[in-house]
């Protein structure tokens, strides 16, 4: 276990450890500095003083444990941490007095005890101190060193509660972006199903023969939504192929008054991009500009790859007979667009220009490579069916 692991764990031993290491270091601490001390003599023997002193600091460190303990356990969750500061600060005085009191108990009536039966005769002071110095000694320990130590203990407390509050943050971010991207993935999906069922249905009136290849288009489409859909990233050549058969869908619909070109790379290599991220633009196209189309719908789609960098640009026409709406999306395209802002930060561009006459859509998108290299198909291979012209 490396040393934050240690800090930060909340296992039962090792605060223990925690705070035995803290309080022993502390006394040691307080020892050297107390030794400098002389009880009362006008020289300094500092190394004599070192077995004193360890005496006299272990007595009292009891009363500074006792006020730093009262503060972390008791004033700090209770009041500080809720923002009542001036509780905080009238038990923070009571037992600071306290403290005094205890420290005055100890060093006057347990530390001489102690001294007498444990130190040797060289080691003992005597020189002891007057009443007035012992209380001036019981109010520097209680206001200074209790202070220092209950200072020290609060400090690393509340860097630890600050530390995990912004770790907790951190997480809970990271799963309000996951929920939400589940999310507008989930919203894709039954939206998209609807609309294709909607023209299935349309066609099996009539054409039986269209709609069962329709039928099975449909089932490539959710057979890739539901193996692929929740994936991280996807090969960009299988996401291609699933455009090429949501535009076989749309196309059987429309028959010869579609004017559709498109255009894809024919090799696109290792390249991998997030599932379902371009669908909705095109999606669009149908739904809100070759349906109101009356006349000469058209559709024109235009992928190219220069680099591990892909350019979509993606127009449709719009009937002039129409009343003119300001521009609003609908809700694929702005869900489009949250995912490209979660999962391609800075890597990708997006414009979007509604003129009267058309609707066009611009997209640049950096992408990955898999780190394996296995010869795909290319996308020309796998769809055919999308070299229209």
């Amino acid at each position: 276990m490396n040393f934050q692991a240690f800090i930060f764990s909340e296992r039962k031993s090792d605060k223990i450890k925690r705070h035995l290491l803290f309080w022993f270091c502390y006394w040691i601490y307080f020892t050297l500095l107390h030794a400098a001390n002389s009880g009362g003599k006008p020289e300094i023997q500092y190394f004599r003083n070192i077995p004193f002193s360890t005496i006299e600091a272990l007595c009292l460190l009891i009363p500074q444990v006792f006020l730093a303990y009262s503060m972390l356990g008791f004033v700090l969750p209770k009041f500080l941490l809720k923002n009542r500061y001036l509780l905080s600060f009238a038990w923070f005085l009571f037992f600071a007095i306290a403290t005094t009191f205890l420290c005055y108990v100890m060093y006057v009536m347990i530390a001489p005890v102690l001294m007498q039966s444990l130190l040797p005769e060289r080691f003992i002071v005597r020189n002891p101190r007057s009443i007035v110095q012992h209380f001036f000694v019981t109010v520097m320990v209680s206001g200074k060193g209790s202070l220092v130590a209950t200072g020290a203990v609060c400090s690393i407390k509340l860097m630890k509660h600050w530390h995990l509050k912004e770790k907790r943050n951190l997480q809970l971010l990271k799963e309000n972006a996951e929920s939400q991207l589940k999310l507008l993935i989930a919203q894709v999906h039954p939206h998209f199903l609807f609309n294709t069922l909607n023209n299935i249905y349309s066609q099996t009136q009539t054409e039986s023969s269209k709609g069962s290849k329709m039928i099975m288009q449909l089932s490539d489409l959710l057979r890739y939504i539901l193996s692929e859909g929740n994936k991280t990233l996807v090969p960009l050549n299988k996401e291609l192929q699933m455009l090429a058969d949501y535009i076989n869908l749309e196309k059987v619909r429309y028959g010869n008054k579609l004017d559709l070109h498109v255009s894809v790379p024919g090799n696109t290599g290792n390249l991998q991009i997030t599932p379902l991220l371009l669908l909705p633009f095109i999606e669009n196209c149908f739904k809100h500009g070759a349906s109101k189309f009356l006349t000469h719908p058209w559709i024109n789609l235009k992928i190219e790859l220069k680099g591990t960098t892909v350019f979509m640009k993606l127009m449709n026409g719009k009937d002039t007979n129409l009343k003119e709406e300001p521009l609003k999306l609908g809700t694929g395209i702005e869900n489009a667009r949250k995912r490209l802002e979660f999962l391609y930060k800075d890597k990708h561009e997006l414009r979007i220009t509604d003129e009267p006459e058309v609707f066009v859509v611009n997209l640049k998108l950096e992408l990955t490579e898999r780190e394996s290299e296995h010869e795909t198909k290319s996308a020309k291979e796998l769809m055919p069916a999308i070299d229209y012209a």
